[in-house]
């Protein structure tokens, strides 16, 4: 099920994560997105045409399901749609721009509102994340045989290793760090990568309070996740919902290893009401 699509979106990946590499090589211009709250993002000729190849190649392959991408106008065509495909081009522009090589492309398919394939693949690392539903979730690093993915099973949150940001830490996840009783954590730039690093045991938690992700950032890091074992929500505990008119994630990420999920919703309960954060319906 989904071969030709996971196979479609495998190839657009690499064939994406190679124009960003010589991009990467040789330098490009930085502009930035202002957006209505003047909130601003980088972006890149790299972003744009990574975008460009991803779109115009699913659209060709898959001509009646949706597409929403980063970088791309959104005509609100997808919502008519039962599939529609989620793209971010280059999930980590930052980690692009300051040659951290925290960056990758990702490509997500949502099915009636719910992560049913998705691919992170990291070019600089030469390291892809793949999975489908039901079908478990897989790394293949160097083009070497496909690796199942399996999270910990570790259920006390103080023993957890924290995937984080690379931006300092603000006041308030200092909070939550001291609240779950964490002692390490791990600092990668790309929600893909954080959630590949849970799903590879290399870390068991990531908490993004911000309400400033998007769909195209968790739908592809999300079943990849899930068919790890894993578990992923708003911060309240709550399913994301894809292919809706808001593309925002306005009650934040919560990505754990599964097992201690409901501990991770039931502590952030107590702080989220101290921040006076309600949930956004």
């Amino acid at each position: 099920m989904l071969e030709k699509e996971l196979e479609t979106a495998i190839a657009l990946a690499k064939k994406a994560g190679a124009i960003i590499l010589d991009f990467y090589a040789n330098g490009c211009e930085v502009e930035e997105k202002i957006f209505d709250d003047n909130f601003s993002e980088p972006v890149t000729i790299a972003d744009r045409t990574a975008s460009r190849i991803i779109v115009e190649n699913l659209a060709e392959s898959f001509p009646r399901d949706g597409i929403l991408s980063e970088e791309e106008f959104d005509d609100k065509a997808r919502l008519d749609k039962e599939r529609v495909w989620i793209i971010d081009p280059l999930d980590g522009t930052s980690g692009f721009i300051e040659k951290t090589g925290d960056f990758a492309v990702q490509i997500g398919l949502a099915e009636n509102g719910k992560a049913v394939l998705g691919v992170v693949f990291m070019p600089l690392q030469d390291i892809l994340y793949f999975a489908v539903k039901n079908g478990g979730a897989f790394v293949v690093e160097n083009d070497a045989a496909p690796e199942l993915l399996h999270v910990s099973g570790k259920i006390d949150l103080a023993e957890m290793l924290l995937a984080s940001s690379r931006h300092h830490r603000s006041p308030r996840m200092s909070q939550v760090f001291k609240k779950f009783g964490l002692k390490s954590e791990v600092q990668r730039g790309s929600v893909g990568l954080k959630v590949g690093l849970i799903a590879q045991q290399r870390a068991d938690l990531y908490i993004h309070l911000s309400p400033r992700t998007k769909h195209w950032d968790t739908c592809a890091p999300e079943i990849i996740l899930r068919e790890a074992g894993g578990e992923m929500t708003d911060l309240f505990g709550e399913k994301i919902i894809y292919n809706t008119p808001d593309v925002h994630n306005h009650n934040g990420v919560l990505a754990t290893n599964g097992a201690a999920h409901a501990a991770a919703v039931n502590n952030l309960k107590t702080l989220l009401a101290e921040f006076g954060r309600l949930r956004i319906v």
